[in-house]
């Protein structure tokens, strides 16, 4: 059975009307539909509360970590401790290509306004969802979007079915900064604020992964 026909119109506007607001029961929600879960991360800020919020429920959960190769010291750092903590059930896909490897023959990351940052962007990040999506075969997809990230961002929906029938669950989508931090510091949960995505180059920039998925 897809997923598409697992959920209907009418129930995703009842949970988006109901729950929208509430992470915990979104998270509930959706875990309770009984399909195959993950939850990708890429431990930028407050990223931990997405991976407490799941894993307290079901822990053992597939965390997906596409790993582009351009993260900071602090970022590995934090994605061992979270790891550690949570006991994360995750699982890395890199790039075919290393970032030395890249580099050496291409050169350093292309600009925004670069022909060549739409293939880089394809290359370190939305092949390897693609690989993770038919290694792990979801049916239900967790993430931290939040309204605030994006203008596509602002006009998405808690939970939507995307075109391929997987369903898409956004918990923190109406989340501030302050809920976040107060969540963090209510789960003694550690942070990381030393983060750079090198697909969006500015923080209020798609890096192409929702929009393509």
């Amino acid at each position: 059975m897809s997923t598409a026909t697992a959920v209907s119109a009418a129930e995703l506007a009842r949970v988006n009307a109901e729950h929208g607001h509430d992470a915990a029961a979104l998270v509930a929600w959706a875990l309770g539909l009984g399909q195959t879960p993950i939850v990708t991360t890429n431990f930028r800020p407050f990223e931990a509360v997405i991976l407490h919020l799941v894993t307290r429920v079901q822990p053992g959960v597939p965390v997906v970590w596409m790993d582009n190769g351009y993260n900071t010291e602090a970022t590995y750092r934090f994605a061992d401790a979270v790891t550690k903590q949570l006991g994360l059930n995750l699982k890395i896909y890199l790039p075919r290509r290393s970032r030395a490897h890249r580099e050496a023959v291409e050169g350093p990351t292309p600009a925004l306004d670069d022909p060549r940052h739409a293939a880089f962007t394809e290359e370190v990040k939305l092949e390897p969802f693609a690989r993770a999506l038919r290694e792990t075969a979801p049916r239900v997809w967790f993430t931290a979007l939040r309204a605030t990230d994006t203008a596509v961002r602002a006009q998405m929906e808690p939970v939507s079915i995307n075109p391929d029938g997987l369903i898409k669950v956004a918990p923190l989508l109406h989340w501030s900064s302050k809920q976040l931090h107060e969540y963090c510091q209510q789960h003694g949960l550690p942070n990381n604020f030393d983060y750079v995505d090198p697909t969006k180059g500015e923080d209020n920039r798609e890096c192409g992964l929702h929009l393509a998925h």
